[in-house]
Order: C-alpha cells, then sequence, then structure tokens
C-alpha cells in the first residue's frame, strides 16, 4: 500500500512519507541555476549536425526549462524534421524544447518542436515562440534552441539560441585563475642605483598591474635625456613576465615633485623594464600600467 502524501515544506529532510512536489523541485532549482531556460554543461550539450536539408540531428543534453529539468540520455538522439524550403524564397524556423502541463490531470511533458517562419524573398524574421511563466501555472513554454535560416532549398546555417551553465568545476578553475596574486618589488629585480619609495603589483589571471615610484641615486650626471635604459635587471620569475612587448605609463619629477616630464617605459619579453627622458632628467620616476602574461 502506497504511502499517503505528505504536506511538508522541508525538501531536504524525512517527514514520514512522500512530501516532494514538482513545483518545490522546480523553485529549487530555479535558485540553483536561475529563472531562465538553460543547457547544462554535460554531454554533447545538445549540438546539432545537419543530416539533409529536411532533417536535423540533435544530441544528447540536459536542459534546465525553467527550473524543471530534462534529461536527455548520453548517447541520444533525436532527429527533427525540417519542411521543404521553396525556391528563390528565405526561411527562418526555430526549433524549440517544448514544455506542456495537461490542466486536468497535471501531467508535465517535454518534446522537441518546430516552429516554421514565413518564407520571404528578402530578409527572413523569426517566427514566435511561447513564453510561459512555469513557476505561475503557464500550461505551455517553448525554450528556443535553434534557428534554422533556409535560402531556397537549402539550410544555410543552424545557429544556437540557448545559453550552456559552466560546471562547478569550471567556474572553480575560472575564480581560481582569477584570483589576486601580489607580486614582490624583489621578482622584478630593480637595479641598485634606483631606491624603490613606492612599489604595488599584483596579477589577476594574465593580467599585471604595475605601479612604482622610483628614486635616482646613482652618479650625477649618468642619467641623460634621450637614452635607454633598463630599470631592473632580468628576472627569473617566468610569472611577471610579458606575452609581447608591452608599453607601460611614465614620468618624472623633481625632488619636491614639480617640473614633470613625460617619458617613455616599455616592458620586454625577458621581463626588462626599459625607459628614457625626453630633453630634461628628474630624479623621481613614475611607472605604471598594465599588461598580459602568457
Amino acid at each position: 500500500m502506497a504511502e499517503q502524501f505528505i504536506e511538508s515544506t522541508l525538501m531536504d529532510g524525512y517527514v514520514g512519507g512522500p512530501h516532494i512536489t514538482e513545483t518545490q523541485t522546480g523553485l529549487a532549482n530555479q535558485g540553483l541555476y536561475g529563472p531562465d531556460d538553460y543547457v547544462l554543461s554535460a554531454g554533447r550539450k545538445a549540438e546539432a549536425q545537419i543530416l539533409t536539408n529536411n532533417s536535423i540531428r540533435i544530441f544528447d543534453a540536459v536542459f534546465v526549462i525553467q527550473g524543471r529539468r530534462d534529461v536527455i540520455a548520453a548517447n541520444d538522439y533525436t532527429d527533427v524534421s525540417i519542411d521543404n524550403g521553396a525556391q528563390g524564397m528565405n526561411r527562418n524556423d526555430i526549433i524549440v524544447r517544448r514544455y506542456t502541463k495537461d490542466e486536468s490531470s497535471e501531467i508535465e511533458n517535454t518534446e522537441y518542436a518546430v516552429i516554421k517562419g514565413t518564407p520571404t524573398s528578402g530578409e527572413a524574421e523569426d517566427p514566435a515562440v511561447t513564453i510561459g511563466d512555469i513557476r505561475s501555472g503557464a500550461l505551455e513554454h517553448e525554450m528556443k534552441l535553434y534557428r534554422v535560416k533556409l535560402e531556397g532549398l537549402n539550410i544555410v546555417a543552424v545557429e544556437p539560441l540557448f545559453q550552456v551553465l559552466m560546471d562547478m568545476s569550471t567556474i572553480n578553475k575560472y575564480l581560481s585563475d582569477m584570483s589576486s596574486l601580489e607580486l614582490d618589488e624583489s621578482m622584478f629585480a630593480i637595479e641598485s642605483f634606483w631606491t624603490v619609495m613606492e612599489f604595488n603589483a599584483y596579477k589577476i589571471g594574465k593580467t599585471v598591474y604595475f605601479n612604482g615610484e622610483f628614486l635616482y641615486t646613482g652618479q650625477p650626471g649618468n642619467l641623460q635625456p634621450e637614452v635607454l635604459y633598463q630599470l631592473n635587471k632580468k628576472s627569473n620569475d617566468e610569472i611577471i613576465r610579458p606575452k609581447n612587448i608591452s608599453h607601460l605609463s611614465m614620468c618624472a619629477t623633481d625632488m619636491e615633485y614639480k617640473n614633470p616630464v613625460p617619458g617613455f617605459a616599455m616592458i620586454t619579453a625577458e621581463g626588462l623594464i626599459k625607459y628614457s627622458m625626453p630633453g630634461k632628467t628628474q630624479p623621481y620616476m613614475f611607472i605604471s600600467g598594465t599588461y598580459e602574461t602568457n
């Protein structure tokens, strides 16, 4: 004898018998995945293959249709039929994953369907699809999958219209790659005749953010205008080396931070920061900028 269904708001707990409804699951999934329609990053992700001008094969996928998970088995596929095109005419059809609910029995179902567009000798437009709010009790909703473009008798393109959600392992890797890494000034091996007054550098993903203030303490007269110098020695830290030569912003001032002059600065693929000052040299140098690493 089947256990009596129990009304409960507690999905993840034992309440003495069956108690989880499709409405609860759908709402919980909306909170987890989002309120719209998605394909999850599993299997072939509803990949489409043109078989003929009248048939398109759609491979396995995990759909989430406004919170309703709809799973096509691994290695399974469905061949969707497309009506013939017409010579000299253009048409857009939309392949959808259609959700329906029987009002009397409340049985829900999903299937593939093709919404046929209107043929035209000009630029084809997409046909309208049914957009319902399942959360509010809609009896039909159509998730757009592909736009099938026909020119004459031929299918010329099958364009995806759905969003694929990243899985958690991919998201974690992405966030790890985007974590901030503080870079120590020693990594840049600044030449001893430049005293580091201020230094701030960090790396997010593959991008380095560099900002430094340097005071020249070398021999007077050794710093000449229109000469390309190196701020640092070659660094052994590959994580700071640019993918390509990158230009940085640079200016210099006197000891009172006055009379600024613009300059030229760049960082080479070996991590060497090179600079020059036009016409007049100043003891304080400021270099900042961003660049991409490998």
